[in-house]
């Protein structure tokens, strides 16, 4: 398979192979669409394919345990579970549109996050779900046990919960 149908069928895979091998997160480690796997891993003297596949499946099915939806992170506010929600956007996209209950990304100061107790819940979200998902690996990289990433993002919240959320 080229690279461009593996992240079709496995989006954490970029993620995963930087994560692990520190392959595609850079123009010097990088690979191109039309490369496959097999040719990414000889490029990069990595010899053993399946367990770079293994690697691949294994971030998919972290993936899958750590997203949450618009609709259960609805529930848990109105439940008034305590957790912290936290909205990575950039300012320029919270001008658009926003949650009055997720608390902006402190980009001045985003070492204060790492302060909080590692088994607190924290639910990330960003505008379609995926800069969210990049957000809980890292915590998660770094010892957090209950972070989850909000599925469709902002966007997925204004098809599920608030229609009226401007769109961008």
């Amino acid at each position: 398979m080229t690279m461009e149908q593996i992240l079709q069928v496995a989006p954490s895979a970029q993620r995963a192979l930087f994560q692990r091998y520190h392959i595609g997160g850079c123009s010097s480690c990088g690979f191109q669409p039309t490369d496959t796997l097999a040719q990414v891993c000889k490029d990069h003297n990595i010899l053993d394919v399946p367990e770079v596949i293994r690697t691949i499946e294994r971030s998919e099915d972290v993936d899958r345990r750590v997203q949450i939806s618009p609709l259960e992170v609805k529930a848990l506010l109105d439940a008034g579970v305590e957790f912290s929600f936290i909205d990575v956007r950039t300012p320029e996209e919270l001008a658009i549109a926003k949650l009055a209950q997720a608390e902006p990304l402190d980009y001045q100061n985003p070492g204060k996050y790492m302060g909080l107790p590692k088994d607190r819940r924290i639910v990330f979200m960003c505008r379609s779900g995926m800069r969210s998902l990049d957000v809980a690996a890292y915590f998660i990289g770094h010892g957090f046990t209950n972070v989850q990433s909000m599925t469709g993002g902002i966007l997925a919240w204004g098809e599920q919960i608030d229609p009226t959320l401007r769109r961008y």
